[in-house]
């Protein structure tokens, strides 16, 4: 599985890094990519591009 880097604020990483051990993952890494698949996940099944558009401007993630 290839792989890339993200950067993320320090204290957001020290939260993965608590929560990650706090819930039994291996990694801050793997508990990162089940939140990202979980949350892809709910959004692909959100509907049309349009659909998911809405969802994420009402949610603050565009403008």
């Amino acid at each position: 599985m290839a792989s890339e880097k993200i950067k993320l604020d320090k204290d957001l990483m020290d939260r993965v890094r608590k929560y990650a051990a706090m819930a039994g993952y291996a990694s801050a890494e793997e508990f990162v990519a089940h939140c990202l698949e979980k949350e892809l996940s709910g959004l692909e099944a959100g509907g049309t591009e349009d659909d998911i558009k809405k969802k994420l401007k009402g949610l603050g993630y565009i403008g």
